[in-house]
């Protein structure tokens, strides 16, 4: 018999509530790790709905369609003779949980529930999942009826088990278990499980990388045995970005390390091991040895499938590796620039408008854009067609192929420098001297009539005229006026130079966090028929009630309950400017929003 064994995870751009890319996606990850020698392939967590769903969780519908992606996984010729190990929601006895499930050959081997759900921070798992508490014990689930035909299986085992092959043993983690006090991997490695699995939706914060690699190679270190880490990557629709990470590490030490900010929608690890290593390894901790002989046993689910094969002796051995980490400076360039990139693609938009103060918090904004520029020129540089092929759909050009950041930063981005009577001509200067730089499109143009017809409603309204706290103003007066000074008057101005944008800009516009400070990450929605209106759709919900995306649940639910949905005051804007743009575009099947009030 064997002791080599080779296994796979991986890292995918998964989206929310698109099965069917996520579905395409996970068969295209299994077939890299079939053609790679794997036997075993992990993913991230979720992977078939999507992390990001929110309170479409709640909804029967996003079950309904994850067990189809899962029936057309277990029908599918690629998922055959090798262990697949896929996430997503499932109903048990009407309790929603968060769960690995396991099938060969089209038979479903264990369905494995997350025991400790994510719940601080961004997290907010215990919304919409309830965890499985019943330490090793399982029950029977009964498959629905468009699985029972393709597996031929009426109940299969759900819970807190491990899978027994005739070579090794195999047991599941999901993402936050590893981050518990108490992980089930120490208890699972003393009664004598090998390979460790963990599936994480975990998305980027500075030097979390670290504490990941340390957490799994303490964890082999102390107990031994080999650890697969899959992780989401991208933006799967909301403000987070995943970043990857994936690794398989055996006895303390990396064995592969994946990429941490990357365009690939699809990345895969194998590596090849010696599970004689893991056993020899353990053999020699005398003190690991005497927990063991104490351990309560784990119910196997046994598996007539082997990870190795018999003639594995000539096999090369994957050879340990330093992980290389990104500097902060990097990690700060990298990631918020991938979360544009994402962002861009999915909403069908033509770029960014950026007003540029000539300030750091704008300058960074501008940075990152031009960030994202350079990365989408190196993937394309190393081959990635899907990358191609969205940037010439931004762009709008069949045959455009992206060699130069400075020359695609000048078809997406366009920077403006909004100058008043309060304006220097340094800030000016910096601002044109940056927008030479990065090679944005960059236009400067004077808003002091703007400014001035606020202030001149405000004083015929009130008999008032505010007045800055240098010109004897109150403090409150001072404040009010910096809110319609240039930096606050992107979103009207945005409106008009949006019809008149140059290289082929008439949807430019992307997230109105675009700006300094980026105090919204998505888009409020426009009127149904406005210029631009399709790639707000699809980043929020159309129409004229919206919940603003600042921290509810895509139901207008508050994580700290129910909340009434309001109006945005961003559609009053656009109706009050929108006859400036009527005579310039069509206005067939338009339909509008009532007047707010």
């Amino acid at each position: 018999m064997g002791r080599k064994v080779t296994v796979a995870t991986c890292a995918l751009n998964q989206w929310a509530l698109d099965f069917e890319g996520n579905l395409q996606r996970i068969l295209k990850s299994i077939e890299i790790a079939k053609c790679k020698g794997a036997r075993y392939r992990l993913g991230p967590e979720l992977e078939i709905c999507g992390y990001g769903c929110w309170d479409h969780y709640y909804e029967s519908d996003t079950l309904l369609h994850s067990l189809q992606v899962l029936a057309a996984l277990l029908e599918s010729p690629v998922t055959q003779d090798i262990i697949c190990d896929v996430g997503m929601p499932v109903m048990h006895r009407n309790v929603r949980y968060n769960c690995r499930v396991i099938f060969l050959n089209r038979r479903i081997l264990l369905i494995r529930p997350k025991m400790a759900l994510a719940n601080e921070g961004n997290y907010r798992e215990l919304r919409w999942f309830t965890p499985w508490s019943r330490t090793r014990q399982t029950e029977e689930y009964f498959l629905p009826r468009m699985l029972q035909s393709l597996t031929k299986q009426e109940t299969v085992p759900f819970g807190d088990a491990v899978l027994a092959t005739r070579d090794t043993c195999i047991g599941s983690e999901i993402c936050e278990e590893l981050w518990t006090p108490h992980s089930p991997h120490v208890d699972m490695g003393l009664d004598g499980v090998e390979i460790f699995t963990n599936a994480s939706g975990s998305h980027h914060v500075l030097r979390k990388a670290h504490a990941r690699v340390d957490l799994v190679t303490m964890a082999t270190t102390k107990n031994g045995g080999i650890y697969l880490l899959a992780n989401q990557k991208g933006c799967d629709g909301d403000r987070l970005y995943y970043d990857g990470c994936a690794l398989i590490a055996m006895n303390g030490h990396i064995l592969a390390q994946g990429s941490q900010f990357s365009l690939d929608d699809v990345e895969v690890l194998t590596a090849t091991l010696d599970l004689e290593d893991v056993r020899s390894y353990r053999a020699e901790i005398s003190s690991r040895n005497l927990a063991a002989s104490k351990a309560s046993p784990y119910p196997r689910v046994k598996v007539d499938f082997a990870l190795s094969s018999r003639e594995d002796l000539l096999e090369p051995l994957s050879e340990p590796l330093e992980w290389k980490y990104h500097s902060p400076a990097e990690e700060i360039s990298l990631g918020p620039a991938c979360w544009l990139w994402d962002f861009l693609r999915r909403s069908q938009q033509a770029g960014f408008f950026l007003p540029l103060s000539g300030g750091v918090d704008s300058a960074a904004t501008a940075c990152l854009v031009y960030s994202m520029c350079r990365q989408v020129c190196e993937a394309v540089n190393n081959g990635n067609q899907e990358v191609l092929a969205d940037v010439r759909t931004i762009v709008d050009q069949l045959d455009y192929t992206p060699r130069d950041p400075r020359e695609l930063c000048g078809r997406v981005l366009t920077t403006c420098y909004m100058a008043s009577e309060n304006s220097s001509r340094e800030t000016r200067d910096r601002a044109a001297e940056l927008a030479r730089q990065i090679g944005s499109h960059h236009i400067g143009l004077d808003v002091d009539p703007a400014v001035k017809a606020v202030v001149g409603i405000f004083s015929l309204a009130t008999g008032k005229r505010p007045l800055f706290a240098v010109h004897g103003g109150s403090r409150r007066e001072n404040l009010a006026l910096q809110n319609v000074q240039p930096p606050r008057l992107p979103d009207q101005v945005r409106l008009l130079q949006r019809g008149h944008q140059p290289h082929r800009r008439h949807q430019q516009d992307g997230p109105q966090g675009l700006r300094p400070l980026l105090p919204r990450a998505l888009p409020a929605p426009r009127p149904a028929g406005h210029p631009g209106s399709t790639g707000h759709r699809r980043a929020g919900a159309p129409g004229r009630w919206t919940g603003v995306p600042d921290g509810r649940g895509r139901h207008g639910h508050d994580v700290r309950g129910p909340v009434r949905l309001r109006q945005t005051p961003e559609g009053r804007q656009d109706r009050a400017l929108w006859h400036v743009l009527q005579a310039r575009q069509p206005v067939e099947r338009r339909v509008f929003p009532a007047a707010g009030g």
